[in-house]
């Protein structure tokens, strides 16, 4: 690998930081200024954990991660030398305040297709939107079939109030576990040798007209927000949330704006004393609900789906609540929260089960968990639908799978006939491996079955439509979004379900739970179901780690392709997978790195790289060449990159809400999605932007909180995307951020040349070698294997 290539270019260092948007200001608590202004803003963010000075991630309406500061020396720049390091930095933000130590983003996008040029027509994220909302509440409708609600108000009783005394009887040491849960076990899951599929929710309308919050419960909430200190620009938010009483159920309950997506808990707290005067204080019981429901939001944002219960009380005591047990109570009564009782399984726990239970031995430890009912429905949904499709293989298309089976030789041949005998199926590989759910689909088109593709990007539609035996115009390639909402892919049957023999989703690891949920509630009975994708990336945006459970429960077969991505890059990148930093020779000027001393040359030797040594030593254009960093604030994070790259590659006065055409932009349409895309044009109608090929238009209230420029991304806005050539800065104090998947997932953007702009010394190879990936509480696995 060789260092940077020359350059003419003798301009100094350093760039303007960009202001960081509404509400990046803290406010003490009770402060009647604007101190909730970072509530309404900070939308689009991404599960990124803070670096150096970008402090909290929830900064404005576009970002969540921050990074800058001063970098350190350092860096290796001989020819051959190797590029040190690894990053994980900020997969997954963490509960606020204390419940798992990391920072928790407003929210996370990742990538998704554009919408249509027509701006009559409402966006495909409306329709995705739609979409889950019927999903959710099929999902609360079959729960509610089982099992009654706990009447508002009432005090807990029944299992869960067992279960919280339970606890607290282990805990103190008063009981031991087998007397204080000696319940019976659960049923196991029945096979289903011959199902009946339920009815399904009819997919969403093309066009979906989102309702708008009343006038009238606009200027109530307006007013109370007024009263209460709080800036007035939430009022749209709180009546979205709140609906048409929103100023009765504010003044009622003033912590119901911890509902406001980036309001905090001392913020809520300031705005409750304007309110309430001396009837507001710590203890009390709507404090205690709203912050125990908020807690639960941002362990979601952090990739949680539940918490253990004393991860949950502690936090709730660093926030001040006198009772936290009392809290979880009040919260499970009111149905906001649900509790659950999952048995752990100890290393070598499978093997002596059977011999345990025979000989009644003692009885296996257990976990409290606590989670919003979203993300546990969501879990229980596809824990149910998986195993619907494993039961319900039918005998019927034998003959069309062997056809397919005899149809295809060399590597891809493994996963053909894993699939033609089992309805689900996980196959691992890096990008090379593609090929391989490429050849299936091919060969179960040539077959005769209806086979469907999905991709976590639409530039992986596009590669994958690329590759031998995928459908060249993409008839049978899609996204995840773009299936989910009815845009792609194959029609509906009447109850609902997809008209597909085989689905096959790519980017696996990026799919959050709740899409998992509604992809397999959307198969019909005896449909096939492949999750392919590389597990050395990050995890999804969203919470739950679908594809890390379904590996580690091994309910499935699993095929792990043995194609090695090509090249230098493939070879540095196959090594960083496995914890190795090595050194690769790249004769081609294919890795190069740049050693930097602090983040004002950072941003300088980035821009150099992407505006003059790239194009002018490799041939890759400017617009070809992404630059990925660990954060977006900060004296090297996205936006001081962003800034310095548009004032070189397109300056202008940014008068179309900082935009001008030409610009690179970052859209993202609903959170947990990011495409790259440019602007075309700003009218009345809204911001025009090109977004991989699609026109979308963007209404002017929404571009603050959608769009944002994109010459520069993080690891998570990227991901499910490559380019041409990769800047990867690394500045001095994102060392925190660095993990193994993180420097896998941005090194693995580049295709042709990766450059690095080093000034983490070694925390690069230490981050590679000894950070994996940081932990989420889920409970997919103990659901797969009830």
């Amino acid at each position: 690998m060789s260092t940077e290539p020359e350059t003419t270019e003798k301009a100094g260092p350093g760039t303007p930081d960009t202001p960081e948007g509404p509400g990046a200001e803290a406010v003490p608590p009770g402060s009647r200024t604007n101190a909730l202004a970072a509530s309404s803003a900070e939308g689009a963010s991404e599960g990124e954990s803070a670096v150096g000075g970008g402090g909290r991630s929830g900064d404005g309406p576009r970002g969540g991660e921050g990074a800058g500061g001063p970098t350190g020396t350092g860096g290796e720049g001989a020819d051959g030398a190797a590029v040190a390091g690894g990053s994980e930095g900020a997969e997954a933000a963490a509960i606020t305040d204390g419940v798992e130590g990391e920072e928790a983003d407003s929210s996370q996008p990742s990538e998704a297709e554009g919408e249509g040029a027509d701006a009559a027509q409402a966006s495909e994220a409306e329709a995705e939107l739609a979409a889950q909302r019927v999903e959710r509440e099929r999902i609360a409708r079959r729960k509610a079939e089982k099992k009654g609600p706990i009447e508002s108000g009432a005090k807990l009783s029944g299992t869960a109030a067992d279960l919280l005394a339970a606890v607290r009887a282990v805990e103190s040491g008063d009981k031991p576990v087998a007397a204080v849960f000696a319940e019976p076990a659960p049923a196991p899951r029945r096979p289903a040798p011959e199902p009946v599929r339920r009815p399904q929710p009819a997919p969403a309308p093309a066009v979906v007209t989102a309702a708008a919050p009343a006038p009238q419960a606009v200027e109530g909430a307006r007013r109370v927000l007024a009263e209460g200190g709080a800036p007035q620009a939430l009022a749209p938010q709180v009546a979205a949330a709140l609906g048409e009483g929103a100023d009765a159920a504010l003044r009622e309950d003033p912590w119901q704006l911890l509902r406001i997506s980036g309001v905090r808990p001392e913020q809520a707290d300031g705005f409750a004393r304007a309110l309430l005067g001396a009837a507001c204080g710590p203890g009390d019981e709507r404090r205690a609900r709203a912050i125990t429901v908020w807690l639960l939001e941002q362990a979601a944002l952090a990739g949680h789906t539940a918490l253990e219960l004393a991860t949950l009380t502690a936090a709730l005591g660093k926030h001040d609540v006198p009772d936290p047990d009392a809290a979880v109570q009040s919260t499970l009564a009111e149905g906001e929260a649900l509790a659950f009782q999952d048995a752990l399984e100890a290393p070598g726990a499978a093997a002596a089960q059977a011999a345990e239970e025979d000989a009644d031995a003692e009885e296996r430890p257990v976990r409290v968990l606590v989670g919003l009912e979203r993300y546990a429905l969501a879990e229980e949904s596809l824990a149910d639908g998986l195993a619907r499709l494993v039961n319900s293989l039918p005998e019927e298309a034998g003959q069309a799978w062997q056809a397919a089976v005899d149809a295809v030789s060399g590597g891809a041949a493994e996963l053909v006939r894993a699939v033609a005998g089992h309805g689900l199926v996980l196959h691992t590989g890096a990008e090379a491996a593609r090929a391989e759910p490429a050849a299936l689909l091919g060969a179960a088109h040539a077959a005769g079955l209806r086979a469907f593709a999905v991709c976590h990007t639409p530039d992986g539609r596009h590669r994958l439509a690329a590759l031998p035996g995928a459908d060249p115009a993409e008839h049978g390639v899609g996204t995840v979004a773009g299936l989910l909402s009815g845009a792609e892919g194959p029609g509906r049957d009447t109850d609902g379900a997809l008209e597909l023999d085989l689905l096959i989703v790519l980017d696996a690891p990026q799919l959050d739970v709740e899409s998992a949920a509604m992809l397999v509630e959307s198969l019909p009975d005896g449909a096939r179901l492949v999750l392919s994708g590389d597990p050395a990336l990050l995890w999804s945006a969203g919470p739950g780690r679908v594809f890390a459970d379904l590996l580690a429960a091994r309910v499935c077969p699993q095929v792990a392709s043995r194609l090695p991505d090509p090249g230098p890059i493939g070879e540095l990148v196959s090594g960083i997978g496995i914890g190795e930093l090595n050194q690769v020779a790249a004769p081609g000027k294919e890795i190069v790195i740049v050693p930097v001393r602090d983040a004002g040359e950072a941003v300088h030797r980035t821009v150099q790289l992407v505006a003059d040594s790239v194009p002018r030593a490799l041939g890759v254009p400017a617009d070809q060449t992404v630059v990925i960093t660990p954060g977006h604030g900060g004296a090297a994070g996205t936006r001081a990159l962003n800034s310095a790259l548009k004032e070189r590659l397109n300056p202008g006065p940014g008068r179309f809400g900082g935009f001008d055409p030409g610009d690179r932009i970052a859209y993202s349409p609903a959170p947990g999605r990011t495409v790259p895309g440019t602007v075309v044009k700003a009218d009345a109608d809204g911001l025009h932007l090109s977004c991989a090929g699609t026109a979308v238009v963007v209404p002017r209230e929404r571009v603050e909180g959608a769009v944002r420029h994109g010459w520069a991304l993080t690891a998570h806005q990227a991901v499910g995307t490559r380019w041409p050539a990769a800047v990867v800065v690394l500045p001095g104090d994102a060392a925190q951020a660095l993990s193994r998947p993180w420097v896998y997932t941005a090194f693995g953007r580049a295709e042709r040349h990766l450059s690095v702009v080093h000034g983490v010394e070694q925390a690069l190879p230490k981050a590679v070698a000894e950070t994996p990936a940081k932990p989420r509480t889920t409970r997919l696995q103990t659901l797969l294997r009830v």
